[in-house]
């Protein structure tokens, strides 16, 4: 029986017509809403016009590919991008994660993966409950010459505006209401993507590492984002 919550639009953007169609079969069957676009370029378009919760996009496309599609998407928009793609090297996986992904699957898709992934992503955005009782957390957040607001999504480092995605705010975020508390890449992974250990150090250390390029972390005396070795990373108050 379906949810009373309304359905999640997901966008699926791949030029292999069977695997796209592939795709939207596993996702209907767990009720989402499925829109498929062919190319990059249609996708920016689609995204332009509508909302979706969440984007599956193929890396190797025609007029557009993945890399350059997610490069415009992060410009204006932070929704969850989930890779598909057939290399399966390690490089090519943090390249992705790089550029602003949020998780990736391999060719060929396999369907518990791919639902269990996505489901992952919009469950992030999603309140499972509604009547549970959660400890409040701050709507703003001043450290230092950091600045965090948690209802605008607003992040200033000396008065400067940083644009981050979901991932790397939901990070900072973590770090910043529990000053002075050391995280492992495990803890900020179950935190952050609501879910057990799943590739989580690689998955953490690049979104840190993206993080920081963004706070421009490398021109500053005074770090705001604290690695302590072989244990995890903190904000100190």
């Amino acid at each position: 029986m379906a949810d009373a919550i309304e359905k999640k639009n997901i966008l699926v953007v791949d030029d292999e017509k069977e695997i796209a169609e592939l795709i939207e079969i596993h996702l209907m069957s767990q009720d989402y809403n499925v829109t498929k676009a062919k190319n990059g370029v249609e996708a920016l378009k689609m995204l332009d016009e509508n909302h979706f919760d969440l984007v599956l996009l193929d890396v190797m496309m025609p007029k557009m590919d993945g890399k350059e599609t997610l490069k415009k998407i992060r410009e204006k928009n932070n929704v969850p991008v989930i890779m598909v793609t057939a290399k399966t090297s390690e490089k090519d996986k943090v390249e992705g994660l790089t550029l602003g992904a949020d998780d990736y699957v391999t060719k060929p898709i396999k369907p518990l993966e791919l639902i269990a992934r996505v489901k992952a992503q919009l469950r992030r955005f999603t309140v499972l409950n509604p009547n549970k009782v959660e400890i409040e957390e701050p709507d703003e957040i001043t450290i230092r010459n950091l600045y965090i607001n948690k209802v605008t999504h607003d992040v200033k480092v000396d008065d400067e505006l940083i644009k981050l995605t979901k991932i790397e705010f939901d990070i900072l975020y973590l770090l910043a209401k529990n000053p002075n508390k050391v995280f492992s890449t495990e803890e900020i992974f179950e935190n952050v993507w609501k879910e057990k250990n799943f590739d989580a150090t690689n998955n953490v250390m690049v979104h840190i590492r993206r993080l920081r390029n963004k706070l421009k972390e490398e021109t500053r005396e005074e770090k705001i984002i604290t690695t302590v070795w072989g244990v995890g990373y903190k904000i100190e108050k």
